[in-house]
């Protein structure tokens, strides 16, 4: 049962729901009764793209139409701004390939862009070479009525580095997930995320990474704040198989919850079937710091204005590990923006 099954058969029962481990947090078979039509072709020029200002290329795959193929040659370097877009109410899938081969570098700006109540499914299979380098920073721009489902498939090689952010504002129903395939190798792996959520919107982070060969890196921290009747869910596993010995596995996940009716739900995973490993993993879900936020407002700061320093101060981390500096502050102006609505 996959997303893309369903909508290429209109058939609903095709969809994941609550009785599959997985997507229990994440019901699409209860919330969507029929599938959509198919989207109708994007007409005229969909605008500016959050990135475009910091690239000489841009990649538009506009409701379904437009699949693409990235590739970067041996020693070369690339930087692709791939806008994701879907306007109207109509269903549609599409499918990426980015291939980066030995000693190349590749900076991939991501962005979803969605206006509708749309139904959307992208694949994007990530193949990288011998000490292939690639940063993907993601910004994820639903609109509050669609639903929109991301799964990425990456493939690493020896001494590869492949680093992610994830940035997003939720959807009615959105997933954006990532599965690794770790050979060890000293391949370095990073999967960060931030998720900032209001009104009734809802953001799913999946991961999950499997570490098959000695000598593998992987850090992970995650960071969200929900607020009305919001819902987080974070679900990242690491697998460590039997021989993946001297792995090194970090992952973090921690949200704030600013109002009763929010949701945070969190599964951090570690499966270990080797001896010589070094994994751990931490989750924690609160509110914000009562004191903090009473000293800030002692000095003559508005409690709202305090309460948007200290969340950004929280999720401001991960904004910090973005590498690509254009993009590092693209995502910390949206972060401002967000926390001070």
């Amino acid at each position: 049962m996959t997303v893309a099954a369903a909508i290429r058969a209109r058939d609903a029962a095709l969809l994941p729901g609550k009785r599959d481990e997985d997507w229990r947090w994440t019901d699409l078979r209860g919330l969507i009764r029929d599938v959509p039509p198919p989207s109708r072709p994007l007409a005229g020029d969909p605008g500016p793209g959050p990135f475009d200002a910091l690239v000489d290329e841009v990649v538009v795959v506009a409701n379904g139409e437009g699949a693409a193929h990235i590739a970067v040659e041996p020693v070369r370097e690339r930087t692709v701004a791939l806008r994701i877009v879907g306007r109207g109410d109509g269903a549609h899938a599409a499918r990426i390939s980015i291939d980066v081969e030995a000693d190349a570098r590749l900076v991939l700006l991501e962005s979803y862009e969605g206006e509708g109540a749309y139904l959307a499914q992208t694949s994007l299979m990530f193949s990288l070479g011998v000490g292939a380098q690639v940063e993907r920073i993601i910004l994820a721009g639903d609109d509050p009525e669609g639903v929109n489902v991301s799964q990425a498939e990456v493939e690493l090689a020896p001494n590869a580095s492949f680093v992610q952010t994830v940035v997003t504002g939720g959807a009615r129903r959105q997933r954006l997930q990532t599965g690794v395939r770790h050979p060890g190798g000293h391949a370095d792996l990073r999967l960060d995320a931030i998720y900032l959520l209001d009104g009734k919107r809802h953001a799913d982070l999946t991961t999950v990474v499997t570490h098959a060969g000695l000598d593998g890196r992987t850090s992970q921290l995650a960071k969200g704040v929900v607020r009305d009747q919001a819902r987080g869910v974070f679900q990242g596993r690491i697998v460590v198989a039997e021989g993946a010995d001297r792995t090194d596995a970090r992952m973090g996940h921690h949200a704030l919850i600013l109002s009763d009716r929010a949701e945070v739900d969190a599964k951090p995973e570690l499966e270990i079937y080797a001896d010589d490993v070094s994994c751990a993993h931490g989750n924690t879900v609160g509110a914000l710091d009562e004191d903090a936020l009473f000293y800030a407002r002692q000095r003559g700061i508005p409690e709202s204005e305090a309460r948007a320093l200290l969340t950004e101060a929280f999720v401001g981390e991960v904004v910090d590990r973005i590498q690509h500096e254009g993009a590092r502050e693209v995502v910390r102006a949206w972060v401002a923006e967000r926390l001070r609505v």
